[in-house]
């Protein structure tokens, strides 16, 4: 069994985060694929025997359970000695904003344009509008950086890659409208270790609507 073993489904942006980091560092780990659209992470036994909070990624490690990606790379980045920022209140600044405005609307509007039948218009539209409002707050960030806090990648990056690396035809904005953004993202793929999505976490793929 490899020492790390991480909890996780292949359209999840925040088991990718992980599995980014993991494969950044060229650490030795394994994945175990959960059947989220089945609800198999909702089920009392998933839940008594994995996480209480009935989510994806789970990280086993040591001896312990990690869960919640924020904490599951700041532990990576102390196990391993890298991506730490030399600021870390600034790194937990720009973890918190990614969880709570960043990923979190790329991931829901993602799923309701791909894995909810008959979406309501509205409530996309609301989702986009508040996409591109993070990623305006992103894109002026990277004003004169080639990360978040400088020159160099930090775990913030890394938690903000989560969902950049899937295909573009499932987050459909205007991506000439976000340059900076596309040169940071081309700057993870040129890293050692790096692989998409897809490439990166085990199992079956369930393809969304819009782009089976």
């Amino acid at each position: 069994m490899a020492p790390m073993r991480l909890h996780c489904f292949p359209e999840s942006g925040g088991c990718y985060k992980v599995a980014l980091m993991l494969a950044l560092c060229g650490a030795e780990w394994e994945g175990v694929w959960v059947d989220y659209f089945r609800g198999e992470t909702r089920t009392p036994e998933w839940k008594s025997r994995i996480s209480v909070m009935g989510e994806v990624p789970v990280l086993e490690h040591e001896g312990k359970r990690f869960t919640q990606s924020g904490v599951i790379l700041s532990h990576l980045s102390r196990h391993s000695g890298r991506f730490a920022a030399a600021d870390g209140d600034e790194a937990l600044r720009w973890l918190l904003f990614d969880n709570h405005k960043f990923t979190s609307y790329l991931a829901t509007w993602r799923f309701l344009l791909g894995w909810v039948e008959n979406p309501d218009p509205a409530v996309l539209a609301f989702f986009r509008a508040r996409v591109e409002t993070a990623f305006r707050v992103v894109e002026q960030q990277l004003e004169g950086r080639d990360f978040l806090l400088g020159d160099a990648p930090s775990v913030a990056d890394i938690s903000m890659q989560g969902y950049l690396h899937y295909p573009e035809a499932e987050w459909p904005l205007d991506h000439a409208a976000f340059p900076r953004i596309a040169a940071w993202r081309a700057r993870f793929a040129a890293m050692p270790g790096y692989a998409p999505a897809y490439d990166l976490l085990p199992g079956p793929r369930t393809p969304g609507r819009l782009f089976a």
